[in-house]
């Protein structure tokens, strides 16, 4: 008898703007974007924030505005 082998399963993350119905993602909310930047300040990656592609392009474009604006540091040492 062959014994089956048993996956794991995953829930997948769900984008946390679509729930919340979120249109535009403001870069003066340091907090918010905060929870999306890793501890050497790298924006993180799809897959482990689980946005959705057009949110994380709006994230990314937002962090990017909060560093030019001095909001967020560039580089955390």
């Amino acid at each position: 008898m062959a014994y089956q082998k048993i996956q794991p399963q995953f829930s997948k993350k769900t984008c946390r703007f679509c729930e919340q119905r979120i249109d535009y993602i403001d870069y003066k909310d340091v907090k918010l974007l905060q929870k999306y930047v890793n501890s050497i300040a790298k924006i993180d990656q799809r897959k482990r924030t689980g946005n959705c592609p057009k949110h994380q392009r709006a994230l990314a474009q937002a962090i990017k505005r909060a560093r030019i604006m001095a909001l967020m540091p560039f580089v955390n040492r």
